[in-house]
């Protein structure tokens, strides 16, 4: 074997320099980038002063009462609310995580006034650090299972037998250890298999759909897009209002952000819309299960053209 050429090498080694900085990058761009603004606020009554203020940094609508900004909370359809008076209240929700709850202490701070928390987050899981870092073992989960298949498992039909399988038995893992357990996770059980479930099965099916169609190649495209891409913009970890735009919207329509605000809302949101989550993580769902069928349609006509074209050039031998 001859040895590499002086310039090749140096070449490879700039190369993975290159990979190290995407690397870094695709890992600390979403924290130092981050920052508040957007972040959905209500404000009981009309007080267009306070309103003023605060619409640098918040998304500011106007209700006119203390229940309906409750009701609003509950919903996620803002992050807190101020109630304006003699005695004003922040209202805040601890759920939707840390970084949240710091910011309306800090309004509140401002206000001189106390913070009443509308959702608190679960004594067994009191810092949310748990609900935030499921986000990343889902990943990992898929692209594991999406590996394993693609390696292992040969025909379409048993491939999507296997993901599918591997996709319920991983909402069951997930779950038993994070509700059961850890006590992360609250409310219905089998309601939190399947999302746990579907946000594996997204991540596993993408990854042998793509290997179907072109390769080993497929395994590398799809952790890339999912780790590198998904995970940073998922808004797990903070609101996605805090990402630069229009990333945090983006980061919604990938498993790791559909499958984070999903898990949240299904854990303390129950009256929060989750229509939006389901049916992405059911999209990239199917996309896997349709690019596995178009692989092995394709692996099916290849193999087709060998078999005539072999049975052409041995008939003619025959005849010659």
């Amino acid at each position: 074997m001859k040895p590499t050429t002086w310039p090749r090498a140096v070449a490879i080694a700039l190369a993975g320099s290159a990979a190290l900085a995407v690397v870094v990058l695709a890992f600390l761009w979403p924290s130092v980038t981050s920052k508040a603004h957007e972040v959905p606020l209500a404000v009981v009554g009309d007080s267009p002063a306070l309103t003023s203020q605060l619409s640098g940094t918040f998304d500011v609508s106007t209700v006119p009462d203390r229940v309906t900004a409750v009701a609003q909370i509950e919903a996620r359809e803002v992050y807190g609310a101020i109630v304006p008076g003699p005695t004003p209240e922040v209202l805040t929700a601890s759920a939707n995580g840390t970084v949240v709850s710091q910011m309306f202490t800090g309004v509140a701070s401002e206000l001189k006034t106390t913070v009443t928390d509308v959702v608190p987050l679960a004594s067994t899981d009191a810092r949310g650090a748990g609900l935030s870092a499921m986000a990343f073992p889902l990943v990992i989960g898929g692209i594991v299972g999406g590996v394993i298949i693609s390696m292992l498992v040969k025909g379409v039909w048993r491939r999507l037998l296997a993901t599918a399988t591997y996709g319920v038995g991983a909402g069951i893992v997930v779950v038993a250890i994070t509700q059961g357990w850890f006590g992360i996770l609250h409310g219905a059980v089998v309601v939190n298999i399947a999302a746990a479930g579907m946000s594996v099965l997204a991540v596993s099916a993408l990854i042998v759909g793509l290997t179907s169609i072109i390769g080993p190649a497929g395994i590398g495209v799809g952790a890339i897009l999912m780790m590198f891409i998904g995970n940073q913009i998922s808004g797990a970890a903070q609101p996605w209002q805090f990402l630069p735009q229009p990333w945090g919207v983006v980061g919604q329509f990938f498993p790791p952000g559909a499958g984070a605000t999903l898990l949240r809302n299904l854990s303390y949101f129950p009256d929060a819309p989750t229509a939006q989550s389901w049916l992405v993580l059911a999209a990239w769902i199917a996309a896997g299960a349709a690019f596995m069928a178009v692989g092995h349609r394709r692996a099916v006509a290849t193999t087709g053209s060998v078999v005539r074209a072999t049975s052409a050039d041995e008939l003619e031998r025959v005849t010659l």
